[in-house]
């Protein structure tokens, strides 16, 4: 009964899930004190001479910049800007492999321990110059500086699970600015702490200073297509809202008021957020990096933020928190400031469906099934609880195919006059106590729940890198053959799933085509031949769930497969073992003795519009 719903979809469900399909493929969050350490987890490359020069140097600087006549000079950071030297310092964190680089006093490369890419390695989400954290800042003089290629002398101290690394670039003995890292174990988050000393006799603290974050995320799953669809910058303002920037091409917008901003890639995010308050004002950027998906790449996205900020006491003072971690909406919800909205689950009805229903129903059955056997399950639970739906929808059909021959009978009566036989039709169905829109109606009513599971599994963490039968990843196609040639729409590989789930759906719509067909009432005069288009949609439909669900999860795939074997059954069930079509007729009988009701204010209304408009028809003639 269900798959009658279903394909009544094939005008309705299908098809605008296919509009959707289409649009998105074109279109398409004060530590304790402690001891320092040496020679602890870290590895350095020394240059003591050169840094002892340009200390020198920058001592010099201060000491012309406050001159016995109060001539205020600028801060020569320039020395820095062109040093070939680094120091590295390397941490093993119980979550991060991670290096802070001397130069610009920045995190240079990070790895997630837990998390492999596509080709098994570990999920790179910073390395070598994909990364960049600057402030930017004026001198009294107004030039402009950059910490970004500065040379910060790096220091790390431990304190059992607690690391915390330093970057100083040193003026002076008293003349300085610091970069605090805090690293602790077990928690993907990283605070920065961001302070100076003696710097407002060289800044222009009446100017703002920005901290500007640029990253280009790198690709960590093998399909570039699917990956950058869902990569993109998302951020939260204002409390409760979230907006997002342009999945395709380039774009920019501003925004105030500011919670976090989100570098979002499929499976793994980097944000960027507030510890004092929300970031006054946000300029963001996003560029796509991917010019054809047929060709491999490394990075997908570039980011950039600039964030304006005001001096503390005409000093830098400011505190952040990285989040460096898996788009894992349990993990994300934890940290309580909406990390978890930027997990994409659908908006409205099917987001509330998704975050309320699936979320919780495939975390409670993956924990005691394998992750392939869960999605089986929970299908399983899905049909059940949308049988009532589909056994009135059926019903319906019923009624409408018992009355069809009547209404054949005033279709011909009236041929010539529209507006009579369209009065008569409704004043028939009124009488025989039937709907024509009645076996629509449960269809249109399990489109949130279509297209929430559409939403769900290529966002559900939980499948990634989990294998059922011959899919390696369920959060990704299941390829059987790879081609050496790419095919536009449909990819350079062969799913199975797909096809599965399109053979299924095809043998169903088979089944059910003809007890729709033949429940259709005849076309009125204007009005296509919905009979024709369920034909087409016979062979559409299957086509175009093969094409288009060759690059999504086959975890979906797996779902519209085991779904559509089950909507055969139920279908097979209802017409030969519940639906009696004798009781039907009777019942039809029945309605046609009693009274007839008095139609329904919304069928008046439908009645006095196309009386009106048959009397414009006849003014025109």
């Amino acid at each position: 009964m269900e798959d009658n719903k279903v394909d009544i979809n094939s005008l309705i469900g299908f098809f605008l899930i296919g509009l959707i399909f289409i649009g998105w493929l074109w279109l398409n969050p004060p530590p304790p004190a402690v001891e320092e350490i040496t020679n602890t987890e870290s590895s350095t490359t020394s240059t003591e001479s050169r840094k002892e020069s340009l200390n020198e140097e920058l001592s010099n600087v201060l000491s012309e910049s406050i001159t016995a006549d109060n001539q205020e000079k600028e801060l020569n950071l320039e020395s820095f800007t062109n040093t070939s030297d680094d120091e590295v310092i390397r941490l093993d964190s119980e979550n991060f492999l991670i290096e802070f680089s001397a130069i610009g006093g920045q995190i240079s490369s990070l790895q997630l321990k837990d998390h492999l890419n596509y080709l098994g390695n570990p999920v790179n989400l910073i390395s070598s110059n994909n990364s960049s954290f600057d402030i930017d800042f004026l001198t009294k003089n107004g030039r402009s500086f950059n910490t970004k290629n500065q040379f910060f002398t790096p220091s790390l101290i431990e304190n059992g699970s607690q690391k915390i690394v330093r970057m100083k670039l040193d003026v002076s003995e008293d003349v300085f600015l610091e970069y605090t890292y805090t690293i602790i174990d077990n928690d993907f988050m990283i605070k920065l702490d961001i302070n100076s000393s003696g710097f407002k006799n060289i800044l222009d603290t009446n100017r703002e200073y920005n901290v500007i974050w640029e990253l280009d995320a790198i690709r960590n799953s093998k399909s570039i297509d699917y990956e950058n669809r869902y990569s993109y910058l998302t951020y939260f303002y204002d409390e409760d809202k979230i907006d997002y920037l342009s999945i395709s091409g380039e774009d920019d917008d501003e925004e105030e008021e500011v919670n976090w901003i989100s570098y979002k890639q499929h499976f793994f995010s980097s944000v960027l957020i507030p510890v004092k308050e929300p970031f006054k004002a946000v300029s963001f950027e996003s560029k796509n990096l991917v010019e054809d998906n047929s060709i491999d790449t490394l990075n997908l996205k570039k980011y950039i933020s600039k964030i304006p900020f005001q001096y503390e006491n005409r000093e830098f003072d400011n505190s952040l928190k990285f989040y460096f971690g898996p788009n894992q909406f349990s993990q994300l919800k934890s940290y309580n400031i909406g990390l978890e909205e930027s997990v994409d689950f659908g908006w409205g009805i099917i987001g509330v469906v998704n975050k309320n229903i699936f979320v919780p129903l495939y975390k409670f059955l993956s924990g005691i099934f394998p992750y392939g056997i869960a999605i089986i399950f929970m299908t399983i639970i899905v049909r059940i609880c949308l049988a009532p739906l589909l056994y009135k929808s059926y019903v319906s059909q019923a009624k409408m195919k018992i009355l069809r021959p009547e209404l054949d009978e005033i279709n011909k009566k009236y041929k010539d006059n529209a507006m009579k036989k369209q009065q008569e039709t409704m004043a028939f169905y009124r009488k025989a106590g039937a709907n024509p829109m009645g076996g629509c109606l449960p269809g249109l009513l399990q489109i949130p729940i279509f297209y929430a599971l559409f939403m769900f599994f290529p966002s559900a963490f939980d499948l990634r890198q989990k294998s059922f039968l011959w899919a390696e990843d369920l959060s990704a196609y299941d390829s059987i053959l790879d081609f050496s040639f790419y095919i536009p729409f449909y990819g350079d590989h062969i799913s199975l799933f797909p096809i599965l789930a399109a053979v299924s759906i095809f043998f169903y719509m088979k089944m059910t085509t003809g007890q729709q067909m033949a429940s259709q009432p005849p076309p009125q005069e204007g009005m296509p031949d919905m009979t024709k288009m369920m034909k087409y949609m016979i062979y559409f439909a299957p086509l175009m769930l093969m094409v288009f669900f060759n690059n999504y999860s086959s975890g979906l795939s797996l779902y519209y497969f085991i779904s559509n074997l089950l909507s055969i059954a139920v279908m097979y069930t209802i017409k030969n073992y519940i639906l009696d079509e004798q009781k039907i007729r009777q019942q039809i009988q029945f309605n046609k003795s009693q009274p007839v009701k008095p139609p329904s204010r919304f069928q008046r209304r439908m009645q006095a519009m196309m009386e009106e408009a048959e009397r414009q028809k006849k003014n025109k003639n």
